[in-house]
């Protein structure tokens, strides 16, 4: 009984592990661009009701977050042992760790990846594309954190679930001027939460676009991008893209008021939130057009 009870309390306490690494906060970053993504190409209710949604809504909620995050907790470790946000906001993996760490994410992807090329006919070049931008933004050969510009850019990763979820919908692809529009987007997301790791990154010798900059420009960049995408993005969504480029540019505006990373960080946990609404308004609104 009371081995039962010890073995129990190990996988609760695994559990608990795995969902904080796959970072619950951010599974809307994934899970949001699917949905919206559904949203976009169904042609009717009915479009958003199948198994086969359902069964990629799981996997863009939990294995491919863990994917994304538990990827790069394994080849961070020696910057993530240095860098208070990882210490205080996240969890940090240690090289003992990783190898398990390693399987779980193969055990929770494996099926997934083989339902795709199964049940969703021609949407499994979105899928590697995603599985490409999200292995290597992390691991060698490529390592594309540590390229400056570089890594904003392989952070198109984001954008795919919804290109997934749209060519299984549809069986086509999105306009390539929504898939720019969303590219700067991810971009300026990516760019703005490098900005609290510039101490930990210089420290371990790791170049990112927020170490390149600097946090003002940093941040001026962002706000560019942000601005670029709504310009993009206007065509499909009209005065609601310049509503979100506008709440942007405010949170950047007071972000750069402050130069510390006590600061800085203070203004970034918020960021999350400010992404969930703005998606959560965009998925309704494209919702509200279609169907309403």
């Amino acid at each position: 009984m009371a081995c039962s009870f010890v073995s129990y309390n190990n996988l609760v306490s695994e559990i608990r592990q795995i969902i904080k690494i796959s970072r619950p906060r951010f599974w809307i970053y994934i899970f949001g661009p699917y949905i919206v993504g559904l949203a976009a190409a169904a042609s009717n209710q009915s479009d958003l009701y199948s198994w086969k949604v359902a069964i990629f809504a799981l996997f863009f909620l939990i294995p491919a977050n863990l994917l994304i995050y538990g990827v790069n907790d394994i080849f961070d470790y020696e910057t993530d042992k240095i860098n208070r946000k990882k210490i205080e906001y996240e969890t940090l993996v240690t090289p003992e760790a990783a190898k398990r760490l390693s399987v779980i994410i193969f055990l929770f992807n494996i099926p997934f990846i083989a339902a795709s090329y199964l049940l969703v006919s021609g949407a499994s070049v979105p899928l590697l594309c995603f599985y490409f931008f999200s292995i290597f933004y992390s691991t060698p050969p490529i390592r594309a954190k540590t390229k400056p510009l570089i890594d904003s850019l392989f952070n198109v990763l984001y954008i795919f679930p919804g290109i997934f979820a749209f060519k299984m919908v549809s069986g086509s692809y999105p306009s390539p001027l929504i898939f720019a529009a969303a590219g700067l987007w991810t971009m300026a997301m990516h760019a703005y939460s490098a900005i609290p790791d510039i101490e930990a990154d210089k420290a371990a010798g790791i170049s990112t676009i927020a170490t390149k900059l600097g946090s003002t420009a940093t941040h001026i960049f962002c706000a560019l991008l942000y601005v670029g995408s709504a310009i993009l993005a206007y065509k499909y969504l009209g005065h609601i893209s310049i509503l979100f480029a506008l709440v942007y540019s405010t949170m950047l505006l007071i972000s750069l008021r402050f130069s510390r990373f006590n600061a800085v960080f203070k203004i970034y946990r918020y960021f999350p939130y400010i992404n969930a609404v703005i998606g959560f308004i965009l998925f309704w609104y494209i919702a509200f057009e279609k169907f309403l």
